[in-house]
């Protein structure tokens, strides 16, 4: 079996959900958080404007580590840190070039902690990113509409 067919027979897919608004979209990251158990590493994927950030306002809500307004995109911070006792880290892989720039972030430590760690542009981790993990791809459909399709990666 070559590593391509290793890859797709780790991955179940755990659901699929059109959103259209984004309160809706919101709305779902609050539901999806109920089933997200520290520690837990979810990387979100998808083009610029999929509404990565929106869903995970909802998903840190849901957490109850802060509301939907204190969720800011951390771009320029590259972390967030959420609720007490580091409950849930926030972040954003969209500045960074190259496996040594990711390096510098500590997903590995951040990952090894009793928390939920949200990593947007989860798609640069390649096949770097840690194990098991949940992946979610957001596809930008028509105005508000988006596809979230949510999938678990085991070892």
């Amino acid at each position: 079996m070559d590593d391509r067919q290793s890859t797709i027979e780790n991955r179940q897919l755990v659901a699929e959900r059109i959103t259209h608004s984004p309160e809706e979209t919101v709305r779902f990251g609050r539901e999806m958080a109920v089933h997200l158990k520290p520690p837990c590493l979810v990387l979100l994927e998808g083009d610029l404007g999929a509404g990565k950030t929106t869903l995970v306002k909802g998903i840190v809500a849901g957490l109850g580590a802060a509301s939907e307004d204190e969720v800011t995109s951390p771009s320029f911070t590259l972390v967030h840190e959420y609720g007490s006792g580091g409950q849930v880290f926030h972040a954003d892989l969209y500045r960074l070039d190259g496996a040594r720039d990711i390096s510098t972030l500590g997903l590995d430590d951040l990952s090894g902690r009793t928390a939920t760690v949200l990593v947007e542009w989860g798609e640069k981790l390649g096949d770097n990113a840690p194990r098991p993990c949940i992946k979610i791809r957001m596809e930008h459909l028509a105005s508000d509409d988006r596809r979230i399709r949510i999938e678990r990666v085991e070892e």
